[in-house]
């Protein structure tokens, strides 16, 4: 399993989790660092992982891969069209692959580039939408994305044909989007509360809302329709978007804000079974940590791992795919990583 942090001061930072102990009762795991260093000339807004690649956006209008398995560095992909800063990256992985197919990113200008993966090459760019991306969501199909603007806007993009299908004005600005696993339904973030919606029609079918006023800044879909969210309040939130209901929670999970959340169990029937339900989360004060949320309902739950970058954390990303297949850009050599001075 790996994961991945950009941060305020242009550092990429990149872990994997390991086993430390096997027991019948307990399990330890550690986050052994395989790099970090400045990827970037200025802040790092957006990463996205799947498998053994990797991808960075930032506010320098640049978007940078990485291979995990080797620590490498493939360099940049500079045909994107973008001129803004990159505001969202997602990978597209069919569920029947452990390697991605496609790379879409979204920006601040209001464009969108499609990537295919093998190798990294341009296929689409397009521009649906005059004003600035605020997240990007890809269907399990690949075959559309949902996109949400900083004008309050909405739209569906078709991945096909390059083109907006579909937009319209919210009345709010929705800071996040994010698709359910099976992709029947999307859920959508205003402030502190959650939107869940039908895919077919887009109706809403409820409201998820703590109460709490704050921020949520970061939200992971997970299976049986689960959604974790968390943010300003410190707190790692699991919702049951079937009922509507909070279903637990890890209350002051980090110190600060938390800026990133992403589930960690593998897709696979298998691998799903076996693994504990893990999730990492990143806060602003540096700190990345790896939960076991079945413990969430134990009082003073403690994290399975823990790392601090001391750095000012932005965004995370995780995969647990493993893959053979190694990315790459054309012809482009692979340059090794250097562990950075500050690496935990």
């Amino acid at each position: 399993m790996s994961i991945i942090a950009g941060s305020y001061e242009r550092f990429i930072w990149g872990f994997k989790l390991k086993p430390t102990k096997h027991d019948a009762d307990t399990q330890t795991l550690t986050l052994s660092p395989l790099f970090s260093y400045p990827s970037h000339i200025s802040s790092i807004t957006t990463v996205a992982c799947s498998g053994p690649a990797a991808a960075s956006g930032g506010s320098d209008d640049t978007i940078h891969l990485y291979d995990l398995p080797s620590a490498s560095s493939l360099g940049s992909l500079l045909d994107h069209n973008h001129t803004a800063s990159i505001t969202a990256l997602s990978f597209y992985t069919p569920s029947s692959l452990s390697f991605p197919r496609n790379l879409i990113s979204a920006a601040a200008d209001g464009s969108v580039a499609i990537f295919d993966t093998d190798p990294f090459v341009l296929l689409k760019s397009f521009r649906p939408h005059k004003k600035a991306v605020n997240d990007l969501a890809i269907h399990p199909s690949g075959k559309l994305a949902l996109a949400v603007y900083r004008d309050e806007c909405f739209a569906m993009l078709n991945l096909v044909r390059g083109k907006r299908s579909f937009c319209c004005r919210l009345g709010h600005e929705a800071s996040l989007v994010k698709f359910d696993p099976s992709g029947e339904r999307f859920f959508m973030v205003v402030n502190s509360k959650v939107g869940v919606h039908q895919s077919e029609d887009a109706k809403l079918l409820l409201e998820l809302d703590n109460g709490s006023h704050k921020r949520i800044l970061c939200a992971s879909p997970g299976d049986s329709g689960t959604l974790f969210t968390a943010g300003e309040d410190r707190a790692i939130t699991a919702w049951d978007t079937n009922s509507g209901k909070l279903a637990y929670s890890i209350q002051d999970a980090h110190p600060a804000r938390i800026k990133g959340v992403v589930t960690l169990t593998r897709n696979d029937s298998e691998g799903a079974s076996e693994d504990p339900y893990l999730v990492a989360s990143a806060s602003s004060d540096g700190i990345i940590r790896v939960w076991d949320m079945r413990m969430a309902a134990k009082e003073n739950a403690k994290p399975l791992a823990e790392t601090n970058t001391k750095s000012r954390l932005t965004c995370l990303a995780g995969s647990a795919l493993k893959s053979m297949r190694r990315p790459q850009i054309g012809n482009q050599k692979a340059q090794k990583l250097e562990e950075g001075p500050n690496s935990a």
